[in-house]
């Protein structure tokens, strides 16, 4: 598309968006929710945003090409100086049928150094051993639309020696031991890389026997039996039991940062991250698993979830504001009556989760549709019915 006929950047703009297929999402969830037809096919997230992954498109443009040939008016001033010509963040629904991979992310630093480190060894970035494909880093907050299920971060070591002590197997004493006696960090550390260890192989899979013969009544261990149903001879199955099991009530979230084991189980969800595909994977997965790298990347401090509380600032308006300056997300309730202002002078994106959304007087949103409001744009008036999530940078709401 020629320069002179790109959408304008001083309103709203309808996207077109991409469904990623993975073999963890569900075949009828997204449809159901956003009133479509199925497939035949998993349904697992759907994109938005401008990672060069699955960019949303305006008018056939994608977005981040947009956003390159013009990112003072799509972006902002503000944006464009803290995170440069791009936008910092990716929005995503998740659609979770089984298990996704039991996975870690890491900091900045490590980012940078383990994609330079990469591209000097010419690894391509399409490569299926490749670990970094950016350059940044990639925290990340869900949100849950109905019931969520997840794993996040690391039990403290006693209570998780209690938990093995409970499927009564002899051959679990050394871990156990070491997990009771140990300083706590050293003692993760040291499971931790024996579990993933080839030599454990035995082991794992009494572990995997004992969950799947696991009677009634053991709700602690209950979803660790799951895991072990749904992705059997996975060595992330041992290793999941070394993390806390959260579930999440629709409007509760929960926040991820750099090296915070963590995996979600079931349920669907709003996603929002930096706009980075940088994962290092501990098991419950086919893909690529670097132990060294993982090992080099995992913090192994204890600590509970970090749930993310909504604050309340105006009547339907929830607002999550996570410690990460790439982004917040606010989810609106329209009711019909009040309207809802959407200030200028920042990249957002504008999902309609259920009902009828109205931006301004000129685009009209229904069930899994969205739009970008770029920082240019004047302020927009938001109405209509339903459930709304708007994203934007985190650094300038907080």
């Amino acid at each position: 598309m020629p320069q002179t006929d790109l959408p304008p950047t001083d309103a709203p703009m309808r996207l077109a968006t991409t469904i990623r297929p993975y073999d963890w999402g569900s075949v009828t969830a997204l449809p159901e929710l956003f009133e479509t037809e199925p497939t035949g096919r998993p349904q697992a997230e759907l994109w938005m945003g401008a990672h060069p992954g699955a960019p949303s498109t305006v008018d056939g443009v994608p977005l981040n090409d947009l956003i390159a040939r013009d990112p003072a008016a799509t972006l902002g001033e503000r944006s464009t100086a803290r995170f440069g010509p791009a936008l910092p963040y990716l929005l995503k629904v998740l659609a979770i049928e089984r298990p996704l991979s039991l996975q870690v992310h890491p900091t900045t630093a490590q980012a940078e150094a383990g994609f330079a480190d990469e591209n000097a060894r010419g690894i391509p970035l399409d490569d299926a051993t490749r670990t970094y494909k950016d350059a940044s880093h990639k925290p990340e907050m869900v949100c849950a639309i109905t019931p969520f299920h997840g794993l996040c971060g690391f039990r403290d070591p006693a209570a998780t020696a209690d938990l093995l002590d409970r499927l009564r197997l002899p051959d679990l004493r050394p871990w156990i031991g070491t997990l009771r006696s140990g300083e706590p960090e050293t003692a993760l550390r040291t499971v931790f890389a024996q579990m993933l260890d080839d030599a454990s192989r035995p082991l794992r899979a009494q572990v995997e026997r004992a969950l799947l013969d696991l009677g009634p009544g053991d709700d602690d261990l209950a979803p660790y039996a799951g895991i072990a149903r749904a992705c059997p001879g996975d060595p992330g199955i041992v290793a999941a039991l070394l993390l806390h099991h959260v579930d999440l009530l629709p409007g509760q979230a929960l926040y991820l940062g750099a090296g915070v084991p963590h995996a979600y189980l079931g349920g669907i969800g709003v996603e929002i991250m930096a706009n980075s595909d940088n994962v290092l994977r501990c098991g419950l997965t086919t893909k690529h698993v670097d132990v060294p790298e993982l090992m080099r990347v995992v913090g192994f401090t204890p600590a509970g979830p970090h749930v993310v509380h909504p604050g309340h600032d105006a009547a339907g308006e929830h607002h999550y504001r996570p410690p990460a300056p790439e982004f917040a997300l606010t989810r609106y309730e329209l009711t019909g009556q009040a309207a809802h202002t959407l200030p200028c002078g920042v990249p957002r994106i504008v999902l309609c989760l259920d009902g009828e959304t109205h931006l301004g007087d000129g685009l009209t949103l229904r069930p899994g549709q969205s739009a970008f409001v770029p920082a240019a744009a004047p302020p927009v008036r938001l109405s209509g019915k339903g459930t709304v999530y708007g994203a934007e940078p985190g650094a300038f709401t907080v």
